[in-house]
Formats: C-alpha cells, structure tokens, sequence
C-alpha cells in the first residue's frame, strides 16, 4: 500500500493547487479577451479551460480522499482556502 498524505502535506497541497487555479482562471481570461474564442487562436484559451476543469476534478478528489483520511482534522478551507491563506506565484 502507497503512504497517504499527511494532514500537512494535504494543506500545502490544497494552499498550492487553489492558487494555480486562480493563476490559470487569470490567464485564461487574459488569453479569452486578447484572442477569438474560435479556431485556431482560440486553442490555447480551450487548452487552459481544460486544465482549469482538471484541477478543479482533482481538488474535489482529494478535498473527498482528504476527509477520509484525516476526519477529526479535515475542513473545507483545506481544498478551498481562503483568498489570503493561498500561495502566490
């Protein structure tokens, strides 16, 4: 069996991944105000639309194996912290 993430681990985790969702969801709107939303120009838009729906999966999936694991400890502000408790870029 694979070792699990610590409640630490789960936090730094968590703080990490929401601030690349915000840093994506930024840089996506950039891309969706600078170019067309279609065709070829509108590719790298669609590219971070889907990274962006992908972090988002995993958050959910881990927010979920975060709870399993460390119940007495676990608390939504893990997975979706609070603006200011986000690490920057």
């Amino acid at each position: 069996m694979k070792p699990r993430l610590t409640f630490e681990e789960h936090l730094e985790m968590g703080r990490s991944l929401s601030s690349m969702r915000d840093e994506l969801q930024r840089r996506a709107i950039q891309l969706a105000n600078a170019y067309p939303r279609y065709g070829q120009e509108g590719i790298p838009a669609k590219k971070l639309d889907a990274a962006f729906e992908a972090l988002e999966t995993a958050r959910t999936e881990l927010d979920h194996l975060m709870f399993q694991e460390h119940p007495e400890q676990g608390t939504t502000k893990v997975y979706y912290p609070d603006a200011e408790d986000r690490v920057r870029f």
